[in-house]
């Protein structure tokens, strides 16, 4: 083998190594990886450690590792951060599981839905399109050029700020606010 081939083998090794991260985008300084599923993935993102223990606190590990298919818009730590002060320790505490579990659950869809296709449910809606989540809200989702946005039951904008994290289960939609549900 000539120099010449070895280095083109190994350049073509190189471009196909990374091409096989380049389908999903890092979150959190993290390869989010197409075969592993939404559980397995997020506990990889410095980004979501907040939402990694709320998913534990609430006992939903083992339904976000199932077979789905889920759409899971998750919030960052800074997402979390944004709600007033204690309220993360305060679901996070085992008598508040519930109202824990209703939150959570409102991040999430029973569906593998790709950004291209919510765009597409908004655009056969005319503009906007009622996403029901498994946790019972009703978020209006819009978008504008490529930027994907939710309201909440509470008028909340939240935005998707990364998109199409595929998932073995599902996708992930990283989300900038903490979904919320109607206050009762």
């Amino acid at each position: 083998m000539t120099f010449k081939t070895m280095l083109t083998a190994t350049a073509t090794a190189a471009i196909l190594a990374t091409g096989a991260y380049a389908e999903n985008p890092m979150v959190g300084g993290a390869a989010m990886f197409a075969d592993k599923n939404i559980i397995e993935n997020a506990v990889n993102s410095a980004d979501h450690t907040t939402l990694v223990a709320a998913v534990k606190a609430a006992g939903l590990v083992e339904t976000l590792s199932g077979e789905g298919p889920f759409t899971v818009f998750a919030p960052t730590n800074d997402a979390f951060a944004k709600l007033p002060e204690g309220t993360v320790e305060n679901l996070l505490k085992p008598e508040n599981k519930d109202q824990l579990t209703k939150i959570l659950t409102c991040h999430v869809v029973g569906a593998d839905a790709m950004s291209t296709a919510i765009m597409g449910m908004i655009d056969d809606d005319g503009g906007a399109h009622v996403v029901p989540t498994l946790g019972g809200c009703m978020l209006n989702a819009t978008y504008d050029g490529d930027m994907i946005m939710l309201e909440d039951e509470q008028g909340q904008t939240i935005n998707v700020t990364i998109a199409d994290v595929d998932q073995s289960n599902g996708v992930i939609h990283v989300v900038d606010t903490v979904v919320l549900p109607a206050a009762e």
